[in-house]
């Protein structure tokens, strides 16, 4: 018996649907308390190819939502101890682990190498990155967030507005995992979401998952959602992560980082300043400058450049350095 017999024998999936899988390149970043469920149940199924991207090593506090590792895996790269962990579930799967951050400078290779997009990051950057670049490209893009005993899932781009058009911005202030808390199952849930959207949107069923948003709320075991298939696309003008060999030697570089955070400037022109300078001392780029707007996750980078857009009309970049995220996802 095919070890795919079970979901083959249902109507929506058949021989045809399970070839459809066996084909397919999925594109997961991040392998956390999302990603792990996500990748585990996409390998089961069938997928042909899984790309891993984490640059991440296991540490004691992930265990009890990250599911794929164990205690002997602490210290060691996610992505290349998940691999290691899904080849053994499946060998019809290949797994490509890349042990590296997602970056504006390696999304756009990756992606393309993808027919589906899953985004299980803990950043704000990489989940825009991602989005920016499955919408130029009109690949599928399944994205989730968790925290404390909620979270939503929600299939974006591809036939789908983009995330920018469900949340065109940024919250002013964000918690983390780390002193908010976020229980397992919660983010199991939500990452077995991600993998039956991403099966679905493979499948082409419909009504498609793209263009839909589902929360759940563990604490009062409700679930809610809607769809947004009309929502317009934010003006051409919203902000754009780079990377940071991008910078030019003509911008106006800010950075939003304090010597603690980054003691060496990324680009010898650039100065350091805090997010409450620009709503009142009102720093401006010169005529024809691009500002370039520097932090660890891009949450500063963005409060930052929304102040300086109330009164300079020209164009605005970010760069998000770091991992650690002002709102962990995973």
């Amino acid at each position: 018996m095919s070890r795919y017999a079970r979901q083959e024998i249902l109507p929506e999936v058949g021989a045809q649907g399970q070839a459809a899988i066996g084909k397919a390149t999925v594109l997961i970043v991040g392998v956390g308390g999302l990603g792990c469920p996500v990748a585990q149940y996409l390998a089961a199924a069938g997928v042909g190819r899984l790309i891993l991207v984490d640059s991440d090593i296991v540490s004691v506090s992930n265990l009890h939502r990250q599911t794929l590792f164990r205690e002997a895996d602490i210290g060691m790269l996610k992505a290349q101890i998940a691999a290691q962990s899904l080849a053994g579930l499946n060998s019809d799967c290949t797994i490509m682990p890349v042990c590296e951050r997602l970056t504006p400078k390696n999304a756009k290779v990756l992606i393309s190498e993808a027919s589906l997009v899953v985004d299980c990051a803990d950043s704000f950057a990489v989940s825009y990155i991602l989005s920016d670049f499955c919408k130029a490209t009109a690949t599928p893009f399944i994205t989730a967030s968790a925290l404390g005993l909620s979270g939503y899932v929600g299939g974006f781009c591809g036939s789908a507005p983009s995330l920018r058009a469900v949340f065109p911005d940024l919250p002013a202030r964000a918690a983390t995992c780390a002193t908010a808390g976020v229980m397992g199952p919660v983010v199991g849930l939500l990452g077995a979401a991600q993998a039956q959207m991403a099966l679905s949107v493979l499948l082409g069923l419909e009504p498609s998952p793209l263009g839909q948003l589902v929360t759940h709320d563990l604490r009062t075991m409700r679930s809610n959602g809607f769809r947004f298939d009309n929502a317009p696309e934010p003006e051409s003008g919203s902000f754009a992560f780079i990377a940071d060999d991008e910078i030019q030697p003509s911008d106006w570089v800010i950075e939003l980082r304090d010597e603690a955070e980054a003691p060496a400037l990324v680009h010898p022109a650039a100065r350091r300043m805090k997010v409450s300078d620009f709503p009142t001392a009102k720093p401006m780029p010169d005529t024809g400058q691009r500002a370039v707007l520097i932090c660890r996750s891009g949450l500063r980078s963005w409060q930052a450049a929304t102040h300086l857009k109330t009164y300079w009309d020209g164009p605005i970049s970010l760069i998000a350095m770091g991992d650690m995220p002002e709102l962990e996802r995973s």
